[in-house]
């Protein structure tokens, strides 16, 4: 498939109505072009894992995969990230929440904990720093006895409190999610914004944090994106009542 000359410009949900999947691999192809053979080729392997942990992952209009190429294209195009563990992580950071047995394969323990199994995989095949950082945006088995959403948001702000280069991974899967909003479709478009919206405060926080390991212009943009997505839920949200 050929693609136009400014590929490498182009927003990405541009790249994803125009080009789909193909245009957001290549997109991806040519962001890690600066890096050298071996870490373009850990990273390409990265995706391919990806690919086939979750290929036959839909979300909503599109494949799953669209969603972790939109997030690790962020993180090295709009946040700069030079750091191949994290943008690794970024790419499989909902490997272990959704295909915990697959990812494990035979590593699957005798107490048939195939989370940790996951990690223990994932810290073979990249690295410990890897898995670390996959398990921090990882979400645990929520009690059935409390709000989902709550027991969520209170992970959030707990795992990435200690984990500053999780934010980072998480606050470009949040963008994705929040600002994409708009891009959604059915009942899944409330459901979201009622999910997302009171991270917002948590992620401006987090990010604005002196050990978050982004720059002060990354930083105005993340939070000129969360006010975006602030917008988003709102209006998704905040409708008046029909008149009697």
């Amino acid at each position: 498939m050929e693609f136009p000359a400014y590929l490498a410009s182009m927003p990405m949900h541009a790249i994803t109505e125009i080009h789909g999947e193909a245009g957001l691999r290549e997109r991806f192809r040519l962001e890690i072009q600066r890096f050298d053979p071996a870490d373009r080729d850990r990273l390409t392997t990265a995706l391919d894992l990806a690919s086939e942990l979750h290929r036959d992952d839909r979300r909503v209009r599109e494949p799953y995969l669209n969603h972790l190429l939109r997030v690790s294209i962020r993180l090295l195009h709009h946040y700069d990230v030079d750091d191949v563990d994290v943008v690794v992580a970024g790419l499989l950071h909902d490997s272990v929440e959704d295909h915990p047995a697959e990812l494990a394969g035979a590593r699957i323990d005798a107490a048939g904990d195939p989370t940790a199994a996951a990690l223990a995989e994932l810290a073979r095949r990249f690295g410990d720093r890897v898995a670390c950082l996959v398990a921090a945006v990882t979400n645990p088995a929520f009690s059935p006895d409390r709000d989902r959403y709550v027991q969520y948001r209170e992970h959030v702000a707990a795992s990435l409190d200690r984990e500053p280069w999780a934010r980072v991974i998480k606050v470009s899967d949040f963008t994705d999610n929040g600002v994409g909003v708009i891009h959604t479709v059915g009942p899944k478009v409330a459901s979201s914004a009622t999910k997302y919206r009171p991270l917002v405060p948590v992620f401006r926080e987090l990010i604005g944090r002196p050990d978050t390991p982004l720059s002060h212009r990354v930083k105005q943009h993340i939070f000129q994106q969360l006010d975006l997505a602030e917008e988003r839920f709102s209006a998704i949200l905040d409708q008046p009542a029909p008149s009697a």
